[in-house]
């Protein structure tokens, strides 16, 4: 793209312009947070057994205590069986007495919950015993809501543009969130949930390719990885929601109204200036780029913007474009892998909080804290390490906590708990260097949709998650391996990959592969199998052969 790089010198890296771009993008990660998140709250586990009313039309003045011990079969435990219920039948009182009920069925009238209880999911919808998997379902549903959204939002902001993608998004996930609310039925709950989970899709995605593409080089991870910090904040945040508004549906109010005073956003947000010029808005461009160099207090020389144009015509990019070239197709493939298990680690053990066997409002507070520490030693290791180096020992390190974790015994939950809190913040600075590197590897006309695709492999992972830890009936042990061996592979692939460390974006797909990093050595696409590369380092040709 001819006259970007130059332009963004008198422009700044980052600025007051871009100050402000990255606290634009920090509010919709709060609520992002609570949808991820909050179902873990909604069905709290309470205690319940069936309902056995049949026995007051022939004993209207038994106890409760009475009613039970008559209706309800007792576990080895001598505990009251929650799931069954001794068969009703036709007899008189007395002769229930003194013969007493054996034919047992599953509850057929509905449960009986403790009245104290404050409307939840699980005691609206009756979420146990044979319904119980539907609350790992609905977890599916709204992780393939993630799916649909990465599918939907990443090529269309790459048509449309990263500002409209970002405000549909906004708008959908206030209208259903809050409409979550009023369902009068569990199945439509889960289909609102599902739009809730695209609209994240759109937000987090779209956010990530404006902030990179505004940003400079140096301040780029900074700019994407504070807000990234913020959706740990939001993770804090509904551990307080949660234990101070224990009603789902106010908790639901709560959590997603706020979102609707962001429809500023229609008057203050900024379109990406690479994204029109390489769809050939070149007035539109300079507009914002003037904008943006006055707000930093600095001129673009009127001669440098008369030569902003794309250097061959533009046209959107699509999927198959990833896989046509050889060098896209290699980082493609990789990526997808490196995103599906950095989402299954992830989800695997934020997903799990209620299993570890402390409170659950107390390690979710320690989960969402833990990741603050998490993005912010991102932004260092990224500067320091590169990103093929961070991404894969992060990778490799989630893996071996949670393989540590399959060894731990049950009545062990605070050391189950500690180790769960580590392999977190390894996971979560791991998901923040993908996000970060995939937008640095994927061109700009295309970059949406390559973070779009890997999202969408995330969202499968997500999709998995809840119905690996189904797994657990077998052997507890049996999630946390799938968990752990999963990241391990994906660390190594990771090697695979070029550094971008220092690098500027690339804008077409014809460049064949990313620009060379300051100073290198060597051409990171020797790793593609091309021939030669002509680079320029600090100033210098370099011929690179393999």
């Amino acid at each position: 793209m001819s006259g970007v790089r130059e332009i963004w010198k008198a422009v700044g890296d980052f600025g007051p312009f871009q100050k402000c771009l990255v606290l634009l993008t920090l509010f919709p990660c709060l609520s992002v947070a609570f949808h991820q998140f909050c179902q873990l709250f909604m069905v709290p586990h309470v205690p319940h057994h069936c309902d056995t009313s049949w026995i007051r039309a022939i004993g209207p003045n038994l106890t409760e205590e009475e009613q039970l011990n008559l209706t309800l079969p007792r576990d080895v435990d001598g505990v009251y069986e929650q799931c069954y219920m001794y068969s009703p039948v036709d007899w008189d009182l007395g002769s229930i007495v003194a013969y007493g009920l054996n034919a047992t069925e599953k509850c057929s009238s509905g449960w009986v919950y403790p009245s104290a209880q404050q409307p939840s999911l699980l005691t609206e919808f009756d979420l146990v015993c044979d319904r119980k998997y539907l609350n790992d379902i609905s977890q599916s549903i709204y992780m393939l809501g993630l799916f649909l959204g990465s599918m939907i939002f990443g090529p269309l902001s790459d048509r449309i543009g990263r500002r409209p993608v970002i405000l549909i998004s906004i708008f959908l996930q206030g209208l259903f969130g809050v409409g979550i609310a009023f369902v009068p039925h569990f199945y439509v709950y889960m289909a609102f949930r599902c739009v809730v989970g695209a609209s994240v899709s759109g937000i987090t995605m779209t956010i990530l390719a404006l902030a990179t593409e505004w940003v400079g080089v140096s301040s780029r991870p900074k700019a994407v990885l504070i807000s990234h910090c913020f959706f740990a904040i939001g993770q804090m945040i509904l551990a307080g929601l949660s234990y101070g508004i224990r009603n789902w549906r106010l908790l639901e109010i709560a959590g997603s109204a706020p979102v609707f005073a962001l429809f500023f956003y229609i008057w203050v947000l900024p379109e990406s200036a690479r994204w029109l010029v390489t769809k050939g808005r070149i007035e539109e461009a300079k507009k914002v780029l003037q904008k943006a160099a006055s707000i930093n207090k600095r001129t673009i020389p009127p001669g440098l913007l008369e030569q902003l144009k794309p250097e061959t015509q533009s046209k959107s990019g699509s999927t198959l474009d990833l896989f046509r070239k050889k060098h896209l197709r290699k980082v493609t493939l990789i990526m997808l892998c490196t995103w599906f298990v950095n989402s299954l680690v992830y989800y695997g053990l934020s997903l799990n909080v209620t299993n570890f066997g402390l409170d659950i409002y107390l390690t979710q507070l320690a989960f969402g804290a833990v990741e603050i520490p998490a993005r912010v030693s991102c932004i260092f290791m990224l500067q320091w390490f590169g990103r093929k180096k961070s991404q894969a020992l992060l990778l490799l390190l989630s893996g071996l906590v949670c393989l540590i974790i399959t060894g731990i015994p049950e009545d062990q939950p605070v050391a189950t708990t500690i180790l769960a809190i580590i392999g977190k913040f390894t996971a979560s600075a791991s998901f923040s260097t993908s996000y970060v590197y995939s937008a640095e590897l994927f061109p700009t006309v295309i970059r949406q949709t390559g973070v779009g695709l890997c999202s969408m492999s995330a969202r499968v992972a997500g999709i998995m998650a809840p119905l690996i830890r189904l797994l657990g009936q077998y052997h507890r042990a049996i999630p946390m391996a799938i968990f752990g061996s999963a990241p391990m592979v994906g660390g190594l692939l990771c090697f695979l990959l070029p550094e971008t460390r220092g690098t500027d974006l690339v804008d077409d797909t014809g460049d064949g592969c990313p620009p060379a990093e300051v100073g290198t050595q060597r051409c990171p696409c020797c790793l593609f199998g091309r021939d030669m590369w002509l680079a320029v380092t600090k100033g210098n040709l370099v011929l690179c052969q393999l």
